[in-house]
């Protein structure tokens, strides 16, 4: 028998030392939460893409009294962005939330696991990495892909 390990490489930093494009993003899903409905669970989600022709699309998460009927921020985003631009690729990420006090969370949060593994189906079809940058009051978390926050990720059948 062999014990395998699996590392994920996150970068923390401030949003002072996100680049301009980055700060943008995360930006447009901190606004985003702003549009989420969630008179269940209260916790509001924003979802900002950038795609590769220059364009943002932002999501939110949009809850349904029968749970398994809403939909998460992220895949909110990401098949809009899919369906509406579905020759430009996703080039990065970003996640943002308030919780049930209204504030923006002290930590970051990530995708879940239905997010992670929609997210992937277009990482996978742009080729390339998708950056992932997950915002919380006073810090990011950078991921270098959606990959790398679904290690033992399900992409081929």
């Amino acid at each position: 028998m062999k014990q395998l390990t699996l590392t994920t490489h996150i970068t923390e930093a401030s949003i002072e030392e996100l680049s301009p494009s980055e700060r943008s993003l995360v930006e447009a899903a901190r606004e985003a939460t702003s549009r989420s409905y969630a008179p269940y669970s209260h916790f509001h989600v924003g979802a900002a893409i950038l795609l590769d022709n220059g364009e943002t699309v932002t999501g939110s998460n949009q809850e349904n009294a029968a749970f398994p009927s809403g939909t998460c921020a992220e895949r909110t985003a990401c098949y809009y962005a899919h369906s509406r631009h579905p020759d430009s690729r996703f080039t990065a990420i970003a996640i943002a939330a308030r919780g049930t006090d209204g504030e923006e969370l002290a930590q970051p949060i990530a995708p879940c696991g239905a997010c992670r593994q929609a997210l992937l189906e277009y990482e996978t079809l742009a080729g390339r990495d998708l950056k992932v940058i997950l915002t919380a009051r006073d810090k990011v978390y950078i991921l270098p892909s959606v990959r790398s926050t679904l290690p033992l990720a399900f992409s081929e059948f």
